[in-house]
């Protein structure tokens, strides 16, 4: 790795102030590049980068490639992670060859359009906030599940049609016709009712109302 960073033009010398290799190149003012090792790319990697960041004027993170390429490299959201954190990464190959993943001025990620319309959909369609955040056992209260319960108890007075639940439910017949979580049966022409699975659904979230 110092021979990689000499050959950018750095002097580079070894753990100086904590940082495994600082390199300068003298200017007015001069450029400070940090690169910090490990035998593989890992969180406690980009932890001490993040850590180095202030006082330099690039980081480079350096670790040895995996043989069967299955290493953090190789993951799309560790690379985006250290592009948004202005990280370059370099690979240490089999033939110890220095291989540049990422340059530390590498353009940030594409933004996703449809993802970030799904999720931005999902927040204003879902009712209050009945999710607590950072995960659990418990299935997630999305927007859909919402609405397919309002349906669920207006069917619990009896069986009805999806037009009977529009008011509430513009998607009602969508939501009766699809039954994704069986609590929908038809039992006539248009005519739908619940099925013991709902029931119990309804014992689990009484609140949930539109």
């Amino acid at each position: 790795m110092k021979a990689f960073l000499e050959t950018l033009g750095f002097a580079v010398k070894g753990e100086v102030g904590g940082c495994d290799l600082l390199g300068v190149r003298e200017g007015e003012p001069p450029v400070l590049v940090v690169c910090e090792l490990k035998q593989t790319f890992n969180l406690e990697l980009v932890l001490q980068a993040v850590d180095r960041a202030s006082a330099c004027d690039e980081v480079w993170l350096a670790a040895r490639l995996s043989s069967r390429g299955k290493g953090r490299e190789a993951d799309a959201r560790f690379r985006n992670l250290c592009r948004r954190l202005g990280f370059g990464l370099l690979g240490v190959g089999v033939d110890d060859g220095v291989h540049v993943l990422l340059g530390p001025a590498a353009p940030m990620p594409r933004r996703d359009p449809k993802r970030r319309s799904r999720l931005l959909d999902e927040h204003r369609r879902r009712q209050g906030d009945p999710v607590v955040g950072g995960g659990s056992r418990m299935p997630v209260m999305t927007a859909y599940r919402q609405q397919a319960l309002v349906c669920a108890r207006a069917l619990a007075e009896g069986a009805l049609r999806p037009r009977d639940l529009a008011g509430k439910v513009p998607k009602a017949a969508a939501i009766l016709r699809r039954n994704v979580y069986g609590w929908f049966e038809r039992t006539g022409h248009g005519v739908y009712s619940l099925t013991p699975a709902d029931r119990e659904a309804l014992a689990r979230w009484p609140a949930v109302q539109l």
